[in-house]
């Protein structure tokens, strides 16, 4: 497909996705996936704010999701937003906001762009079909926590990646930013939910992926994108892996096991915040113990 064909089609999947736009105050149709991240967004906020409160030491938390801007008082950051993401030739632009939640003393940053990110829906449009465009929203997503990560000038310890829409996160930080002393000795670990979608995200999110400084064999799981290959695209990448849902595809958890990465296994619906944080703690005790042999 030309440039001139891509961006023919991107223009038709605006106009589209304009035209599904919510009426102001009626409430959108939410399908029973949708619902699903929801309810693994509240466990994800909840791990989140735990782990502020035990003082545990600097984490990076890739969480994709929906938030009121009004209510919870977001403004954009000027002196970080500006920069543009190239993704399939073309530019997106970056655009950095931040909320503070007031109990924890707790700056919170997300990211924003006008084409992608128009919607208050997750993954499907009004009428319950998948965005076409998910693929791109979702390299965008990745390389955009990233590179605001950059911009702020932190140094994760460890980047916990939530769910299939930060599946490209492993693969980048170990790929296109290894060299990066902000990210050299981060532990990246990935969460399977029981979130899903029917069929592949794309078939062309290889061609797109391949405009950044990567291999084909860095992708070749990706050539069929179903939801079963973006989960093992992140095992493969990731340094520790964690069951997040009770139940997740089976096959998915045997590839897990035969990693013989670091895994925890589901740790339930009440009581996890222990588990989740001894689970950080000895990747981030491995990382000072071999300060200290050197």
């Amino acid at each position: 497909m030309t440039k001139e064909e891509r961006l023919a089609k991107r223009k038709a999947d605006m106009k589209r996705i304009q035209k599904n736009l919510p009426i102001s105050k009626v409430k959108p149709n939410i399908s029973a996936n949708e619902r699903r991240d929801k309810r693994n967004a509240d466990f994800s906020t909840k791990a989140k704010e735990a782990a502020a409160n035990k003082k545990a030491k600097q984490k990076l938390k890739a969480y994709y999701g929906n938030i009121n801007e009004r209510r919870h008082q977001l403004h954009e950051v000027i002196r970080l937003s500006g920069m543009n993401l190239i993704i399939d030739d073309f530019d997106h632009q970056l655009i950095i906001k931040v909320a503070s939640i007031q109990k924890l003393r707790m700056q919170v940053y997300f990211i924003d762009n006008d084409e992608y990110f128009l919607t208050k829906h997750m993954f499907n449009n009004e009428d319950g079909s998948f965005m076409s465009n998910n693929d791109e929203r979702m390299i965008f997503y990745c390389k955009g926590v990233i590179e605001t990560v950059r911009k702020l000038g932190w140094k994760p310890d460890v980047i916990h990646c939530q769910g299939w829409f930060t599946s490209l996160v492993p693969m980048y930080i170990k790929k296109l930013y290894a060299g990066d002393p902000l990210f050299e000795d981060v532990k990246v670990i990935y969460s399977v939910f029981d979130n899903t979608y029917d069929g592949v995200l794309s078939t062309t999110i290889t061609d797109k992926l391949l405009f950044e400084n990567l291999e084909e064999k860095d992708v070749a799981i990706l050539q069929e994108s179903n939801i079963t290959n973006l989960h093992k695209h992140a095992i493969d990448y990731a340094d520790a892996v964690v069951q997040a849902s009770a139940d997740i595809e089976k096959e998915v958890l045997d590839y897990i096991k035969t990693s013989e990465k670091p895994f925890m296994e589901y740790p339930g619906a009440e009581d996890y915040i222990d588990a989740y944080q001894d689970f950080y703690e000895q990747f981030i005790e491995e990382e000072e113990v071999a300060t200290i042999e050197k």
